[in-house]
């Protein structure tokens, strides 16, 4: 059955109201990072304690995608968005509230229940209602839009808790979930087709999986070569900007609040800039995406040996450095998400983003949680020094061999998969020989083609 060609304007404004839900979902997720030195104050907790705050978020996170992607599958993304934008929205209300560590940690679980749903639920809109050849472009949008809400936390959250409190600040960001619960559902539909017939009557509504389609997509090499995909670009990014970097950049390398805000600010900025070059790529080279994801990930390990090698604080320029490095994981991750729409059925598709969408999560919950452990093993002082924090990045490292040894194996089988379906990849300097060979080809061709006239003598 031929998809119907959705009206632009509706399109336009069912993917506007989720990108908007998710830049909440983002500024819900992030806003933990920047309050992390006032959450050791308020809470008279360590380092591993207060990491504990990120890792339960991100953990049921993870642990959600699956059956986040199954709920897509059956029940479609307008509900699921709207139902996580209100569970943010308790959580947030719990932690402006809460004075016990213990009941602020049950409150990002809510968080992190309400976030899983949102980029996937929006992901899954955007085959609905546009064509195929934009989906690539669309998707690396609504991911680098959505980190708008860094943003947010970055300066109007942050200045709100330097000058007003905890309790104002985080409500001002469950002010934010209502918003955006209340817009996904007034003006998301999940496709073209969506009525207020019954569920069984609509031509296109949500499919319920069926176990033989969830092993399907559990045991085929797209599906994996997405989730470590995911991870070795994005792990680093997200233990960064949702713990750890704050305090780095503060504690660690002796920068005022406001320059480490400017520089969360400016991972935004590259991932704007770098996404759509990142999506025209992938729509263009499909056969040469694996390739993309190993030049980003090469370039995110970079960023990081620039700052753990040296023992003194980087210049300025060096961290900024740093951040456009290990920022090209956010776009690049995304390529994992066009991995699992080219090996996996429509019907398929909401599973099959929950476990690409695990994986850049399941390495940032390591990653910052075994930080937070290492730092008060290291810890000498009342503060975490540039010291402290060099040698517990080092997990950093270990998290991205593993990434990147996940990328190559199940490239491998993805390739022998697409192989004997008769689907063969050239190696790249074949490829760039027969363009070679062409060119030659098309120069001597233009040569013959028009001869150099010789010039009539005068007279």
């Amino acid at each position: 059955m031929t998809r119907p060609h959705a009206p632009s304007r509706a399109a336009n404004i069912v993917l506007g109201t989720a990108i908007f839900a998710y830049i909440v979902a983002v500024a819900h997720r992030s806003s933990f990072g920047v309050a992390s030195l006032e959450a050791i104050d308020r809470f008279q907790a360590d380092a591993t304690t207060v990491s504990l705050f990120a890792v339960v978020q991100i953990g049921v996170y993870a642990a959600a995608q699956l059956p986040v992607g199954i709920a897509l599958d059956r029940f479609g993304p307008r509900r699921v968005i709207t139902t996580g934008a209100v569970l943010m929205t308790i959580g947030q209300i719990g932690m402006a509230l809460a004075s016990h560590t213990e009941i602020a940690i049950a409150m990002r679980v809510l968080v992190g229940l309400g976030d899983a749903t949102t980029f996937v639920g929006a992901v899954r809109l955007i085959p609905a209602w546009f064509p195929a050849r934009r989906v690539p472009i669309l998707t690396q949008i609504t991911g680098i839009v959505g980190q708008l809400g860094q943003v947010i936390t970055a300066f109007p959250f942050l200045a709100l808790l330097h000058s007003r409190g905890w309790t104002v600040a985080f409500m001002a960001l469950a002010g934010l979930g209502v918003g955006a619960a209340v817009a996904t559902c007034a003006w998301v539909r999940d496709s073209p087709t969506s009525s207020p017939l019954p569920a069984t009557t609509q031509p296109q509504g949500p499919q319920v999986p069926s176990p033989e389609s969830l092993r399907d997509v559990l045991t085929h090499p797209g599906t994996w070569l997405g989730f470590w995909t995911h991870l070795v670009t994005s792990f680093s990014l997200s233990a960064f900007t949702l713990m750890w970097g704050y305090p780095f950049l503060v504690s660690g390398q002796g920068l005022a609040p406001s320059a480490a805000s400017w520089l969360l600010t400016w991972s935004v900025i590259v991932a704007i800039g770098a996404g759509p070059l990142i999506g025209e790529f992938t729509a263009r080279h499909p056969l040469r995406r694996s390739w993309g994801v190993l030049a980003i990930a090469g370039a995110v390990a970079a960023g990081w040996l620039m700052v753990l090698l040296p023992s003194g604080p980087r210049p300025m320029w060096v961290l900024i450095t740093f951040i456009t490095l290990i920022s090209l994981g956010g776009p690049g991750s995304v390529i994992g998400f066009d991995f699992a729409r080219s090996f996996t059925p429509p019907s398929r598709l909401g599973s099959a983003t929950g476990i690409v969408n695990v994986g850049g999560f399941v390495g940032s919950m390591a990653t910052v949680l075994a930080v937070g452990v290492v730092l008060d093993r290291v810890r000498t002082g009342a503060t975490y020094t540039l010291d402290d924090f060099r040698q517990a990045f080092v997990v950093v490292l270990i998290v991205w061999a593993i990434g990147m040894g996940g990328v190559l194996l199940s490239r491998r089988a993805t390739r022998s998969m697409m192989a004997t379906r008769g689907v063969q990849i050239p190696p790249l300097a074949e490829v760039w020989a027969r363009r070679g060979a062409r060119r030659d080809a098309q120069k001597a061709a233009d040569t013959n083609a028009d001869p150099p006239q010789r010039r009539q003598p005068r007279g």
